[in-house]
């Protein structure tokens, strides 16, 4: 079997696919989803079915959202699991999750093409208030930085946005051997748990995505030169800011202030 090649599969760059194939792996996985029959479970990218299978197992019915033709072809005629399949042919990137949430609240989980993750992470959180939980495998260096504190090298705008939205908890490692081909970077299992209530709204999201997208594009400068544009060295001390602080030194509490205070008094642009 060349090294590119999965059970008859080729792997394709532009879908960023790696395939999951080590056994002890997928069943750690599916133990920390732990599917359950009668639930509302999406996975994302399929793939293979090295973890639809087993999801299945346990608990029956599920749909899934695959991109890639041939992949979506072969698991409806899958002698095993086709019939317990509803496959959305379609890029998850642009996908209406909120269309799959009926009476029940949606369990998202899937071995996310690295190339996407980021923007794909994004858009699931839109449809945070239909979901129950999220369960994905992602690099290890986007995990940590979903789940990074302030004051370290790894927080930024992706930490600020999915901590805003959800509980970040990272679950467990995995090395790039328990993939086939092996990609060049240690993967990790993310579970995301969007908050019943946001303690500390925002008046308008969009600001917060605003403020936080204008700090971290410029992390080296500080916050008086990263928000310049926006709002001004003395408004920031009023609100309690230090305007000398560099973006990874404001808390999201910081940032929320920020997008309140710019929400109310918008800048002439």
């Amino acid at each position: 079997m060349s090294n590119k090649s999965h059970l008859g599969h080729q792997a394709k760059k532009r879908f960023g696919q790696n395939f999951l194939h080590d056994d002890a792996v997928i069943s750690r996985i599916v133990d920390a989803i732990n599917p359950c029959s009668g639930e509302n479970l999406v996975e994302i990218g399929p793939g293979l079915g090295a973890l639809t299978e087993p999801v299945i197992e346990r608990a029956g019915d599920i749909s899934v959202v695959e991109l890639d033709r041939d992949l979506a072809h072969r698991l409806r005629h899958h002698p095993f699991i086709a019939k317990h399949l509803t496959i959305h042919e379609t890029d998850a990137l642009k996908f209406d999750f909120s269309t799959l949430a009926a009476e029940q609240p949606l369990r998202i989980f899937g071995n996310l093409p690295y190339n996407i993750s980021t923007p794909l992470i994004f858009h699931l959180l839109t449809f945070k208030d239909k979901v129950k939980d999220m369960h994905f495998m992602l690099q290890k260096e986007v995990v940590n930085r979903m789940a990074a504190e302030p004051n370290s090298k790894t927080y930024g705008r992706l930490s600020i946005m999915c901590q805003y939205y959800c509980q970040v908890i990272p679950v467990m490692e995995i090395g790039p051997e328990a993939f086939q081909p092996p990609p060049k970077v240690d993967s990790a299992i993310v579970r995301l748990i969007p908050h019943d209530e946001i303690k500390y709204p925002a008046k308008d999201v969009k600001w917060l995505e605003r403020v936080t997208r204008e700090a971290f594009s410029m992390r080296r400068k500080t916050i008086r030169n990263s928000f310049k544009r926006l709002i001004s060295a003395e408004q920031l001390e009023e609100l309690g800011i230090k305007a000398s602080l560099r973006p990874e030194n404001l808390s999201m509490h910081d940032y929320i202030t920020v997008a309140n205070y710019l929400t109310d008094n918008p800048p002439e642009l």
